[in-house]
């Protein structure tokens, strides 16, 4: 696992643990894959119901509160893949 998936997933754990009802996947491009369910973020690659791929830059400003995930999918920064419903979900819970 790389070291940017690896703090992320500890991120994100630290943030949603049983916060949030669905599977997410969120794709860093050129890192790899992080999981996320009520139980938690771990790193893998698996089916979810929505996906959400970034750069790691924007991952990473997202997971600190600088930027607004629903700003950074309006900016083109961030693009999803599946269930909207599941997106704004995680968002609320990101923001």
């Amino acid at each position: 696992m790389s070291d940017v998936i690896e703090a992320a997933v500890t991120a994100l754990n630290a943030k949603i643990v049983g916060r949030y009802d669905g599977v997410a996947k969120f794709v860093l491009t050129g890192e790899g894959a992080i999981m996320l369910d009520g139980d938690g973020a771990r790193a893998g690659d698996e089916e979810a119901d929505v996906t959400l791929t970034a750069d790691p830059e924007v991952f990473q400003d997202i997971i600190s509160g600088d930027l607004n995930p629903t700003s950074a999918f309006m900016q083109g920064k961030l693009s999803v893949d599946g269930d909207m419903g599941k997106a704004m979900g995680l968002a609320s819970v990101l923001a």
